[in-house]
């Protein structure tokens, strides 16, 4: 598989599965490698990656991430194998711990430590059975990783690491830690508007729903943020840092401080000046192409 440089982050589920692959293959008609999507309460992601590959010949599909708390590991094997030797080695399954809230307060399930959770969900999936015809090609796999422990099991157990919501700074820890050959796959929210006011009043309507979230909240506090950074929807300090906006080439600098840092994909997150979740900003996906 290869990923490419540039991939797109985004969630479809609220256009209907027949504009979702339009958009899929829009996507891969403008040269981006991968299209990630994440897990939530809405559609099984494993059925919409097959939907989406089978509607498309060339982009790949990742789980930005799959929860593991929503099937267990010997399932989650078997759609991973499933997906990829449909696709001929087109589907990257992406593996997260997800957020205590969603797990206890809407999954009605026990939420455990995160590293020891993970690291046996992966020594489970590893010891499950799959008998159906394999992949020619071993199936690869990234964790949901921001903290070092996570990024040393992301090397250790994985092919990689996808980080969300971090700065170049991250990325670069995040290499040193990962070594060399592994993947590293950065999700990067962009919004290509000039207008500071604008362009930071879009950011702190997109990330309200994460600052209540501890995991990211842990994260960005090691990234140099303080408490202080998250009240009123998020300092102008901490919204210049997760968000990359500004013109196409100020954003493609950013993209290029991720690569010398060490990202080895950037998963572009388009997130539209207009404000609509599920319409995604396609003039700023046709100018940060390529």
């Amino acid at each position: 598989m290869d990923t490419g440089t540039l991939g797109v982050w985004y969630y479809f589920d609220l256009l209907t599965s027949r504009q979702a692959a339009d958009a899929a293959k829009r996507i891969e008609d403008l040269g981006y490698g991968t299209l990630w999507m994440p897990e939530s309460m809405g559609r099984n992601p494993f059925a919409h990656a097959a939907w989406l590959l089978a509607n498309t010949t060339r982009l790949n599909v990742a789980t930005g991430i799959a929860s593991i708390y929503n099937r267990e590991p010997g399932v989650a094997l078997s759609g991973q194998n499933t997906l990829a030797e449909q696709s001929d080695d087109r589907f990257l399954l992406g593996l997260g711990v997800s957020h205590q809230p969603f797990v206890e307060g809407v999954r009605k399930r026990e939420y455990g430590p995160p590293l020891a959770s993970m690291r046996q969900y992966l020594q489970a999936m590893d010891a499950s059975p799959y008998m159906a015809t394999a992949p020619a090609i071993k199936p690869r796999r990234v964790i949901a990783a921001l903290g070092p422990k996570m990024l040393a099991l992301a090397r250790d157990a994985c092919d990689g690491a996808h980080p969300y919501s971090v700065t170049p700074a991250h990325t670069a820890t995040a290499r040193a830690i990962l070594g060399p050959d592994k993947w590293l796959c950065v999700e990067q929210k962009v919004i290509v508007e000039t207008d500071p006011v604008i362009a930071r009043g879009v950011a702190r309507a997109a990330i309200q729903r994460h600052l209540a979230l501890p995991n990211y909240r842990n994260s960005w506090l090691t990234m140099g943020m303080d408490e202080a950074d998250f009240n009123d929807g998020g300092s102008d300090r901490f919204i210049d840092a997760i968000f990359a906006w500004g013109s196409a080439a100020t954003v493609k600098d950013r993209i290029s401080e991720h690569m010398r840092a060490g990202a080895s994909h950037v998963c572009l997150h388009p997130v539209n000046p207009n404000g609509k979740l599920g319409d995604p900003d396609w003039a700023a996906l046709t100018s940060l192409a390529g």
